[in-house]
């Protein structure tokens, strides 16, 4: 596959809009009303969000977007891949890219919500072999059985001098 570029973007253009669309049908496919914490465009434009888009020769193909929950710790929300492009890659490549960005910003900790319904059985597995443990529910969520929680420790260790 060609080079995919990852960048900030603006989650108001319409290519970004009409995938977010899907991303939101499918959470609310899978999920409970109660349960769907992806977000919508008026959502991503919350300063505590930075929204990245993967894009291959300029076609959009994926999109996340990572929340600074303090300091320290990170979320990544609204990972979402163009069902064209599911198993290419793409996913894979954005969550690199988030948890760099991550530890750019000097992140202990990051964290994610999302479903155990078996229509997100691949990105579970995903976050699984990037290193993503279970853990309890974090920042505002509340224990549900429609989510699973995620956390990715950051820090490294340091040794004595």
């Amino acid at each position: 596959m060609t080079d995919v570029l990852i960048a900030p973007d603006d989650p108001r253009r319409d290519d970004v809009r009409a995938l977010l669309e899907r991303h939101l049908a499918f959470a609310h496919q899978h999920s409970p009303p109660e349960d769907v914490h992806a977000l919508d465009v008026d959502g991503l434009l919350d300063p505590a969000l930075t929204f990245f888009s993967a894009r291959v020769d300029g076609v959009l193909l994926g999109v996340g977007a990572l929340k600074e929950l303090d300091a320290e710790h990170g979320e990544v929300k609204s990972m979402h891949t163009a069902a064209a492009a599911r198993g290419k890659g793409i996913g894979r490549s954005m969550l690199t890219h988030l948890v760099a960005v991550a530890r750019q910003r000097g992140y202990r900790r990051l964290s994610l919500e999302t479903s155990p319904a078996e229509a997100f059985g691949p990105a579970r597995a995903m976050y699984a072999s990037a290193g993503f443990a279970p853990c309890e529910p974090f920042a505002d969520y509340v224990p549900s059985p429609s989510s699973t929680f995620f956390t990715l420790p950051l820090a490294d260790l340091v040794a004595d001098a």
